[in-house]
């Protein structure tokens, strides 16, 4: 009776949404948080241990949220562009508010004042502003691109200025980073003038530099990045030692010896934990995954016709490709530190969810189209209501 519910044959909102999803794309991302639970209980309990507590308290906590993160994967595909965009600016509009009252309520972790807690709870809400922000500057971008007279660029500039300011003050470089890459890609998508990317890419530069200035952790970081002998870098020891400890084949699950002193195994270092317990080898099919991810993404944002739906997904996968690579340089030593988590693999709540918010919103954006046939009278895959230029 089940299966019945995704047959060809039926016309229930189940059954068109199995027909029509990528389901490439869904496996694959389905194949990372598989590969995020696995881990979880390869790398945390070292980590639990060490800081007293329980050796399962991390893999309970993913098991936990691993529930809400496939929820929020999967209702986001449902979603038509338009009810995307709604949501995609409830969420930019009040998780910005909520980055701005961690300037005010937050809890400081490490030197920044990034999380704020509700109802017992710890949130981070840049994670959601990221894929929110993506998503409407693309409708804007497209809205300009439709109607000249639309100022989409203006209205999308000033809402990046007000999050990078934000994300400065608490400070935050690695995400300001990301935003800007993220918009950047998104104007180069759209076919900007390449000065404007070049004075986007010098603000970044400048806000990186001033950032270096400014606060004290930062200095510290790229000072210890770029001269090991000035600072503290047992961190970036302990995850170079776990990468080249495994070999090709991995000490085993649990077997690895530096991850048990890496202080964020389980989270930013996942990766480097990951290569001393199950080798290079794993590690290179988990980087051909992410990015499986992301040209599949571009593929299937070509395949769009309507414009906002091909920007958004272009944006989407741009963000989504440059974490990871910030995430996978940080962990082989090319660039410091950044507290920026592998999508879908590291440990943390706010980060799944979030991840799963844009990535939802992106399947259901790329979801082929039914077009009813005379010859079958079954939905071939073109065109689905809601799904029209909007």
């Amino acid at each position: 009776m089940f299966l019945r519910e995704f047959s060809r044959e039926r016309k229930t909102p189940l059954a068109e949404w199995w027909w029509t999803i990528d389901r490439p794309l869904l496996a694959a991302l389905f194949g990372l948080l598989a590969a995020g639970m696995m881990l979880s209980f390869a790398a945390s309990p070292a980590v639990a241990v060490r800081i007293g507590l329980d050796e399962w308290h991390f893999i309970v906590r993913h098991m936990i949220f691993l529930v809400p993160t496939t929820i929020v994967l999967i209702a986001g595909s449902f979603l038509t562009p338009r009810q995307s965009r709604h949501l995609a600016l409830l969420v930019l509009v009040g998780m910005t508010i909520l980055m701005a009252g961690t300037l005010f309520f937050g809890t400081v972790i490490k030197g920044s004042q990034r999380w704020i807690s509700l109802a017992g709870f710890s949130l981070q809400p840049s994670e959601f502003v990221k894929p929110a922000f993506a998503i409407i500057a693309a409708w804007l971008v497209s809205e300009q691109m439709r109607k000249p007279e639309v100022p989409g660029h203006l209205f999308a500039g000033i809402i990046l200025a007000i999050i990078v300011g934000i994300l400065l003050l608490q400070p935050d470089v690695g995400q300001t980073a990301l935003v800007i890459l993220t918009w950047a890609g998104l104007l180069f998508i759209a076919g900007i003038s390449w000065w404007l990317i070049i004075a986007l890419g010098s603000a970044a530069l400048g806000a990186i530099t001033a950032a270096y200035f400014m606060f004290p952790h930062v200095t510290r970081r790229f000072d210890a990045f770029l001269n090991p002998q000035t600072g503290d870098n047992y961190q970036v020891d302990k995850a170079l030692q776990s990468l080249l400890e495994g070999g090709w084949f991995g000490l085993g699950p649990g077997e690895g010896i530096a991850k048990r002193g890496l202080p964020d195994a389980h989270a930013d270092f996942v990766f480097s934990a990951a290569a001393g317990e199950f080798g290079i080898l794993f590690c290179i099919g988990l980087v051909a995954l992410i990015a499986f991810v992301v040209a599949r993404s571009f593929y299937l944002a070509q395949m769009q016709q309507n414009l906002f739906s091909r920007l958004a997904i272009s944006a989407v996968a741009i963000q989504f490709g440059v974490q990871a690579l910030i995430n996978l340089m940080v962990n082989i030593n090319l660039m410091p530190p950044k507290g920026m988590t592998l999508p879908f693999v590291s440990s943390g709540g706010t980060s799944m969810m979030a991840v799963a918010f844009g990535m939802g919103i992106l399947l259901g954006l790329a979801r082929r189209k039914p077009e009813h046939t005379i010859q079958s009278g079954l939905p071939s895959f073109r065109t689905m209501p809601g799904h029209e230029v909007a």
